[in-house]
């Protein structure tokens, strides 16, 4: 190994993914960099300042104090001895597989690219993509993956604002191109992670990531059709599942919602389809399971207008109120949240709109500017329609219920309440 080395770890983007495993990485001893594009970003970071969820100022005071550094300089590639790649991975406009940022974080590694250096991607993609992506770029200067340079994936697990679960306690999966490659990989990841499991390779870690998305994907849209059609025939679809929930075997529950979000479940499963296609197959549990989560936003809105419309009023000119706007609850992430569709649709039909979220101190809507209340309660009073779409641990949900005018409660929050309507 290239002696000059004396970083343990370069973390290549420093979002979701990337800042807690830098931070994990840090506590464990490791001296880490971090490199984003971003000078915002790095900024913030050498001021002490988090832009993520889990991760607080304290956090990035103490990951500072023992040692950990961030940059937009990619010159720090060539003097670590792992990088691990965890930008991201969105879909184009016409929803296929957008590698753009993972080819450039590529490109920099392998124009930096030492002997002995490990290389992890942990952005999530289609089964192949180490292998007959990243490989190959990386090979081009004449080093071989599992003999000069270990190259392996090992798809993340972060789950923003989950009090239990965070990357320590998390089993890490990794998938080596060959078998040193995931000897390479294991031996960085159990310094800071608590279970290692080694996939057969890296196709197989990559599968791993996509059908555990997939696997939620699909039961979160049979929720949703349920939901639809347990309204008409007079079924409590929330008691359903608590019953259903009891069998200790055979049975995982799955919730209903106005939609899916984040940067998981509406994205990384038309990873898996994009590559099915590609072989002429069809795929179609995932692309049915797509519809109809896309069509809840929309469903929502209809409710909305029904409810409204049975009180004699039409949408046009009602006060309408949107009970939290992030894509999970108790956290500021509003990637892919389908409270942004459900406010476009409310705003075309000429509802007079407002929101309250204390996560999110300002809201815009295809350029428009949504009313922010500080007050939940008193808002829910005064509004002809409150929509409850994310329950934020900082709401009282009995007083909102009590309160509202009419609420309508797309996630169950309120379920035992009688004056709150469910999806």
């Amino acid at each position: 190994m290239d002696r000059r080395k004396d970083i343990d770890l370069v973390v290549i983007g420093l979002g979701y993914v990337g800042l807690p495993l830098a931070r994990g990485a840090t506590r464990a001893g490791l001296r880490v960099v971090g490199l984003d594009r971003s000078e915002r970003v790095v900024e913030g970071l050498c001021g002490g300042r988090s832009h993520v969820d889990d991760i607080s100022d304290a956090d990035v005071a103490e990951m500072r104090a023992a040692g950990f550094a961030a940059t937009t300089d990619a010159a720090v590639i060539a003097d670590a001895k792992a990088v691990v790649i965890c930008v991201p991975t969105p879909l184009t406009e016409h929803g296929a597989p957008d590698l753009g940022a993972v080819n450039g974080a590529v490109e920099s590694v392998a124009e930096r690219l030492r002997p002995g250096t490990l290389v992890v991607l942990e952005s999530t993609t289609y089964p192949g993509t180490t292998d007959d992506v990243v490989r190959p770029v990386l090979e081009a200067g004449g080093l071989r993956a599992g003999v000069d340079f270990h190259l392996a994936f090992s798809p993340e697990r972060i789950d923003p604002g989950n009090p239990h679960y965070g990357l320590e306690n998390t089993p890490k999966v990794v998938g080596g191109c060959t078998p040193a490659c995931a000897k390479a990989a294991r031996e960085l990841y159990e310094r800071f992670v608590g279970e290692v499991v080694e996939a057969k390779d890296a196709r197989t870690a990559e599968m791993a990531k996509l059908l555990e998305n997939t696997y939620r994907h699909v039961n979160i849209a049979l929720v949703n059709e349920m939901a639809m059609f347990c309204r008409e025939i007079g079924v409590d679809l929330w008691d359903a599942i608590r019953c259903a929930s009891t069998k200790p075997f055979g049975f995982a529950p799955f919730y209903p919602g106005p939609g899916v979000g984040g940067h998981c479940i509406p994205i990384d499963p038309n990873y898996l389809s994009y590559k099915v296609r590609s072989l002429g197959i069809p795929f179609r549990f995932v692309e049915l399971a797509q519809e109809i989560n896309q069509r809840m936003p929309l469903h929502v809105v209809q409710r909305a207008a029904d409810l409204l419309n049975d009180r004699g009023l039409a949408v046009r000119g009602s006060k309408v109120l949107l009970i939290g706007v992030t894509y999970k609850p108790d956290i500021a992430d509003q990637r892919e949240s389908p409270a942004l569709a459900v406010a476009t649709e409310l705003l075309r039909r000429g509802a007079d709109l407002s929101y309250y979220d204390a996560n999110v101190p300002a809201w815009t809507v295809d350029g428009r500017v949504v009313s922010r209340v500080t007050d939940c309660a008193e808002a829910a009073a005064d509004a002809d329609l409150a929509v409850l779409l994310q329950p934020h641990r900082d709401i009282d949900l009995a007083e909102l219920a009590d309160r509202a005018r009419l609420l309508f409660d797309t996630r169950g929050a309120t379920a035992e309440h009688p004056r709150a309507v469910q999806l």
